[in-house]
């Protein structure tokens, strides 16, 4: 088999094994049969037009037309022109079906049922990621940037799956990029001979254990095969290494294969949290028409409107989004540190709470109120200190769980928030961090709201009302979510969504004005029951602000109308309940959640599309659209990011590749020793155009190299390296028995050496990323342009003048 026929082979068992990972996202998997036999299709069409041969667009571009055709005649075949030639007809269905696909992957969770929009969605991806693969490994010969597409079709599975992408995924999608790089590397290490084996053992086929010419033949063999063998055992090792070593650090575990998380096991030391936002997955699985129960509590708090319970604080904003920092994690400690901020001045009254999770309540972060003091619970628990989180480790999950949580109910006056001095510079810096890409009007509205308040405090209330009262704001779920600085924007003119855009929009505002702000993710205290427990649903989910003071800490505070409660200190004091002595929690069977859902009505469909059927706002918040993840989306952005990244270093990679053909050519023959010759001289001549000096080819090689060498400040060997090989130009284009130079790559590396040495850091920058001689891939274009138009109408005309000659009556002869 030829190389290309194993490079071909090499990409299409690499696409199919990435796309392996997509397999627990959508059931049944009889799809991935399709997507064979469609990317075998794509991989025939490449190789018969690369046997052709034809040019490399016209390859590309052909695939790309009988993708297209084949998906047609899959899924658009009634309405198609002759059953595969897509009409304006055959596109609407094509909307149609991407739209109904979005709008399944939106409705169930994973995995989803196979419906043709989510086929379409998927194979359509699979092929798209397969042609690219095709195309980087085989049409243009470089497998190495192939893993780029291949890592993206395996990241977004692993992203979407929450688990299901397991190791075993991954080892499928790293095998098919090692074989790709293992058949694009035999043909390359059979030249280079006896790279990285050891000396050849005897009695073996092939390993030169002859002696004379027949053993040298042999050893010619064996080096080959030697050195094929080492390059599968670095790869084969190297793999190894990616599935062992996180494995046995605790502080780089829950990272590509595992839920983010610390070490394993309960008595890791140490450990970060994964940055990924950890409320993604929920929109999906917890998306249901009924208000389920996930919690039910007792609590010895006589007022339980303030006692929120707080999953996770958002306190990153990067302009797309809000999600978790990266932070370290430890062991639960007996009693947790003292609340950051939390001064002895402010009174605080200490509540106790016994919590049973449902056992269909599957989620990694504990819900308890803020800030907590003591957690009595058993399992594989975290603790994240900056926000005073609980973390599930290896797998561990809140389904059914019970735990104790005894917390601190934080009661500043208005005054003394009033009277905060300002916060510590270092937690100021880090919480007042805003994007560039924020929009000037956040800022300049805050400023407007704020603009009579004396104090943060006063600023802050400020905000809370303009959100609440003042601003003229709408509750309304039939908004799109967002989470990004165009969202907020979009949210301050209309005025008008839920609690996602008055939470987030809200702490963009405090840390546009200089007040530290985060946002926090949970519940609402839920509703009390008849035996004296508190219910919590999926429609309590709710994303709140909060900011920080200095003697009270992280304060809670309520923007959104018509949700929750607002704070006591931000309001007009009013009586407020104890605990009282006799309600002390029990961990009776009355806590424990009923098994059936509570009665309520069924979530209105334009809430459930919103994310206001409770834990879907949670997710909402972790999200920039409130419709769930669409994986054509995140495909699209992935290859997008792929695109922008390879798009810009295009000159670079095709400058790099013209240098390695043209110094790796290994000829024997006279003629090859002058084609090398050249082929060096073209190098360095290209060399220095990229370098600023421009090539004049009305010059001799003499002259050109003293240019060179003046244009450029060439000193030293570098330039010596330019006259040696332009005198070596001279020898094979004007001596009567030319003598081919030697050494040829050392001198142009020399030279290049030369260049690198001689410029700015700007010229080299531009020579590495922006060539100026990568203007010769135009100009090929152009000539190829040329000469094919030249044929086609040489072609054309000889047809014509045929046929014209065939359809010519003949005269007739009059009979004699």
């Amino acid at each position: 088999m030829s190389g290309r026929g194993r490079l071909t082979l090499g990409a299409y068992a690499a696409t199919l094994m990435a796309a392996g990972a997509l397999l627990p996202l959508v059931s049944p998997s009889t799809w991935i049969l399709t997507a064979a036999i469609l990317l075998a299709v794509q991989s025939g069409v490449g190789a018969w037009t690369r046997r052709v041969p034809l040019a490399r667009p016209v390859t590309v571009a052909a695939q790309f037309v009988v993708t297209l055709l084949a998906l047609t005649l899959v899924f658009a075949r009634e309405q198609a022109l002759l059953g595969f030639l897509p009409g304006p007809t055959a596109w609407s269905r094509f909307a149609a079906l991407f739209q109904a696909g979005a709008d399944d992957v939106g409705t169930y969770a994973t995995p989803a049922p196979d419906t043709e929009g989510i086929r379409l969605m998927v194979i359509s991806g699979v092929l798209l990621i397969g042609l690219l693969v095709d195309t980087l490994a085989v049409t243009f010969r470089s497998a190495a940037p192939a893993g780029l597409p291949l890592l993206a079709l395996y990241s977004v599975a692993a992203g979407l799956s929450e688990g299901g992408a397991s190791w075993l995924w991954f080892l499928f999608a790293a095998s098919g990029y090692l074989l790709l790089l293992l058949a694009e590397s035999r043909d390359r290490l059979s030249q280079w001979g006896r790279v990285f084996g050891g000396a050849p053992r005897t009695g073996r086929p092939g390993t030169g254990s002859g002696t004379g010419s027949g053993g040298s033949g042999g050893s010619g063999g064996g080096k080959a095969l030697a050195a094929v063998r080492t390059g599968r055992r670095i790869g084969v090792v190297a793999m190894g290494v990616a599935l062992a070593v996180p494995a046995v650090l605790p502080t780089l575990s829950g990272g590509l294969f595992g839920a983010p998380g610390g070490g394993p096991g309960d008595g890791g030391k140490g450990g970060t949290i994964s940055a990924v936002n950890p409320l993604v997955s929920l929109q999906d699985n917890l998306r249901q028409p009924e208000d389920r129960e996930v919690l039910r509590y007792r609590s010895n708090a006589t007022d339980t409107n303030g006692q929120y319970l707080r999953l996770v604080a958002l306190d990153q904003f990067d302009g797309t989004s809000w999600k978790s920092s990266v932070r370290p994690i430890e062991d639960v400690p007996e009693r947790l540190p003292r609340p950051t901020g939390l001064s002895d001045l402010v009174r605080t009254i200490e509540v106790t709470g016994n919590f049973v999770a449902s056992p269909t309540y599957e989620q990694k972060w504990l819900p308890m109120p803020f800030p907590a003091d003591r957690v009595e619970i058993g399992g594989r628990w975290r603790y994240e200190p900056a926000g005073r989180m609980l973390v599930g480790d290896d797998g561990q999950n809140t389904a059914g769980a019970r735990y104790s949580v005894t917390s601190l109910d934080v009661r500043p006056t208005a005054q003394q928030l009033a009277d905060a001095p300002p916060a510590p510079e270092s937690l100021r810096a880090e919480y007042t961090k805003i994007p560039d890409s924020l929009p000037p009007v956040v800022r300049a509205t805050a400023l407007q709201v704020t603009k009579n308040a004396r104090n943060d405090y006063e600023r802050a209330v400020k905000l809370q009302d303009w959100f609440t009262t003042d601003g003229g704001f709408r509750y309304d779920v039939d908004v799109d979510s967002g989470t990004g600085v165009q969202a907020i924007t979009r949210f301050l003119e209309r005025r008008e969504g839920f609690c996602v855009h008055f939470s987030f929009s809200m702490a963009a505002m405090a840390r546009s004005i200089g007040i530290p702000a985060r946002v926090a993710v949970g519940f609402m205290p839920g509703s009390r029951q008849s035996d004296g427990t508190l219910s919590v649903g999926i429609r309590d989910a709710h994303a709140w602000p909060e900011l920080y003071f200095e003697g009270a800490g992280w304060t809670r505070f309520e923007p959104t109308p018509s949700r929750g409660s607002a704070p006591e200190y931000t309001r007009e004091q009013s009586p407020s309940g104890t605990p009282s002595e006799s309600a002390q929690p029990s961990s009776s069977a009355s806590a424990a959640p009923s098994a059936a859902p509570s009665t309520s009505e069924s979530c209105p469909a334009q809430m459930r599309r919103q994310g206001e059927c409770g834990q879907d706002e949670v997710a909402g918040a972790a999200s920039s659209d409130g419709g769930g993840t669409n994986p054509l989306a995140v495909v699209l952005v992935c290859l997008g990011v792929a695109a922008l990244v390879l798009l810009p270093l295009s000159p670079s990679l095709w400058r790099s590749r013209v240098r390695a053909r043209r110094l790796g050519s290994s000829g024997r023959t006279a003629e090859d020793g002058a084609a090398r010759t050249l082929d060096a001289w073209r190098e360095i001549n290209d060399t220095a155009w990229d370098h600023g000096v421009v090539p004049d080819e009305s010059m001799t090689p003499r002259r050109t190299a003293a240019r060179i060498v003046r244009l450029a400040a060439l000193e030293g060997e570098p330039a010596n390296a330019v006259h040696r090989v332009a005198r070596a130009v001279e020898q094979v284009l004007y001596a009567p028995r030319p003598r081919p130079g030697t050494g040829l790559v050392d001198e142009v590396s020399l030279v290049r050496s030369g260049f690198t040495a001689a410029s700015s850091r700007g010229v080299r920058i531009r020579a590495l990323l922006a060539p100026h001689s990568a203007v010769r891939v135009v100009w090929a274009a152009s000539a190829w342009w040329s000469t094919t138009t030249t044929r086609w109408r040489a072609t054309r005309d000889a047809l014509t003048t045929r046929a014209t000659t065939r359809l010519r009556p003949k005269p007739s002869h009059p009979k004699p």
